[in-house]
């Protein structure tokens, strides 16, 4: 439960902070001038995306929240037996973190207006993140053939089911990606193509710290972080 309350306050601080950052907490009726004179205070479909984006990352950051919560709890009752985490879990990692990297340079290509050099960035985050639900499938194959099926032990169902929900975000970046791609491919201007390609990298960042949680949590590094908590709400 203390996890869950740190985590959701970390979303709550990064939501404030967005917020802050578009203006939303501004004071309009202190402003002086006309209205023409004021373009901030106008409408603008990229802050608005944002938010947009900025809330459904929220509503993803507090289900996850309540699986981790629903994860430290349960595994405290006897019937839990850890699994061993396939070696092929860092590479998958890796995949990701290359990905969200690619992303972060496409954001930059796409503002430069480089064609060449944001279809290439955007080529590699899309196959290292493919290679990486590839992998996803891999570890679970490697662990069914090890005898670790869903059904027969909690911690082998909250493995599943934790990552498979992952998977099922990154799968679905992945057809927006995937689109923004041959977009981009079919754009004669790159410049149009920045809002697209921040939503992504957005997006894909947060989807990267994310599981950078969930292998923490699963290697069983998350104990002495629920120990910290546990002391710093007490």
């Amino acid at each position: 439960m203390s996890v869950m309350l740190v985590f959701l306050a970390g979303i709550a601080a990064v939501i404030i902070w967005w917020m802050a950052q578009q203006r939303l907490t501004s004071r309009p009726w202190l402003e002086t001038g006309h209205a023409g004179d004021l373009p901030h205070l106008q409408g603008s479909p990229v802050a608005v995306a944002k938010i947009g984006l900025g809330i459904f990352l929220a509503v993803i950051g507090a289900l996850f929240a309540l699986f981790i919560s629903a994860y430290l709890t349960r595994m405290g009752e006897a019937d839990w037996w850890g699994i061993p985490l396939p070696r092929i879990l860092w590479v998958n990692t890796a995949a990701l973190v290359a990905s969200s990297a690619a992303l972060q340079w496409a954001k930059r290509e796409a503002s430069s207006g480089r064609s060449d050099a944001l279809n290439t960035a955007l080529a590699v985050a899309v196959g290292t993140a493919v290679m990486f639900l590839l992998g996803q499938i891999l570890a679970w194959r490697q662990l069914v053939s090890a005898g670790y099926v869903l059904a027969d032990n909690p911690a082998n169902s909250f493995f599943y089911l934790i990552t498979g929900l992952h998977g099922v975000h990154i799968l679905g970046g992945l057809v927006v990606l995937g689109r923004t791609t041959v977009r981009a491919r079919s754009s004669l201007a790159p410049e149009k193509m920045s809002l697209s390609v921040d939503l992504c990298a957005i997006y894909w960042h947060f989807m990267l710290v994310v599981w950078l949680i969930l292998f923490a949590l699963l290697a069983g590094w998350a104990n002495d972080l629920v120990d910290i908590c546990r002391q710093l709400l007490t």
